[in-house]
């Protein structure tokens, strides 16, 4: 009997890798990256980055500053909307930016009913666009503690308008210095890439959608299209809702950087486990099963 369920275990296990191996978009590879920008003489299009920030003094000087050291041809504005910031983020932005009319701080609003705070801070930030940059092809939604390399925005337009993207997006470096962050985030990345293969994402043949929301490059006028960003204003994961809104209007795009970087910090296995169960666990809908299942290889 003992030696019956180890052999079924394990030939549900073998099942299990070979599957994953041979039929689930390669995704292990990891091989889905920006090449360096090339528009071929073509114009460089408007961009307005829309940066939700709420008590992120520890990271807005250097998420800013990656911002206003962007080699891009184009016009670039820079949007941060204060999501009522009890410390010191509005005053780091401002000292960073050092008087650059780049950026603009947007005072964030109460919440409303049915919004989650981010994409209120999100809807923010599209509704100044209106107004300040009503001539801006993208937006790139972005966080508050990310650091771009002075190339991404350059790379990410090319992306989008040599292959007529609705969005282009980057999974930035995740931190990995603390013993927790070695161990848990290799994992974490592993399992998102497993859960939405990249090489599926980009086929457009394929309903299958995600993004990263660290770094997002969206068509402003496929946005409206789709209905706005109040179409998911109630979503958590709200990258990957936005993905699949997207998605039917025409081609998205989901890499990689080795060169974008997250500057938030995961000390302690807390952390880690906040961030897992407000991302992963809910793309699983919060089901042990699924769980069990997506571990159990």
């Amino acid at each position: 009997m003992i030696e019956s369920l180890a052999i079924g275990a394990a030939s549900l296990s073998l099942a299990a890798w070979i599957y994953l191996i041979f039929f689930r978009g390669a995704f292990w590879r990891s091989d889905q990256f920006l090449a360096a920008a090339n528009l071929a003489g073509r114009p460089w299009p408007e961009v307005v980055a829309v940066m939700p920030a709420r008590n992120e003094a520890d990271t807005i000087t250097g998420a800013v500053a990656s911002h206003l050291a962007q080699d891009y041809r184009g016009r670039y504005r820079i949007l941060l909307v204060n999501d009522q910031s009890t410390d010191a983020t509005p005053a780091l932005a401002a000292q960073a930016a050092d008087g650059n009319r780049a950026l603009c701080i947007i005072e964030g609003r109460p919440l409303p009913e049915d919004w989650t705070g981010k994409l209120w801070a999100v809807k923010q930030g599209l509704d100044a666009i209106e107004e300040l940059s009503p001539d801006a092809k993208y937006v790139l939604f972005t966080d508050a503690d990310i650091s771009h390399s002075a190339n991404a925005l350059r790379d990410l337009v090319a992306k989008a308008e040599s292959q007529n993207l609705v969005m282009v997006s980057q999974m930035v470096m995740l931190r990995c210095r603390s013993i927790w962050e070695q161990l848990l985030i290799p994992a974490f990345v592993y399992f998102f890439q497993m859960l939405y293969p990249f090489r599926w994402v980009n086929d457009q043949n394929r309903k299958i959608a995600a993004g990263a929301g660290g770094c997002m490059l969206v068509n402003r006028e496929i946005l409206a299209k789709a209905g706005g960003i109040e179409q998911i204003r109630d979503r958590v994961i709200d990258d990957c809702a936005l993905a699949q809104l997207l998605k039917p209007f025409g081609p998205v795009w989901l890499g990689l950087s080795h060169e974008c970087l997250s500057l938030r910090a995961y000390d302690r296995l807390s952390d880690i486990w906040a961030m897992v169960t407000r991302t992963a666990f809910v793309q699983l809908s919060h089901s042990v099963l699924a769980l069990v299942a997506a571990i159990a290889p």
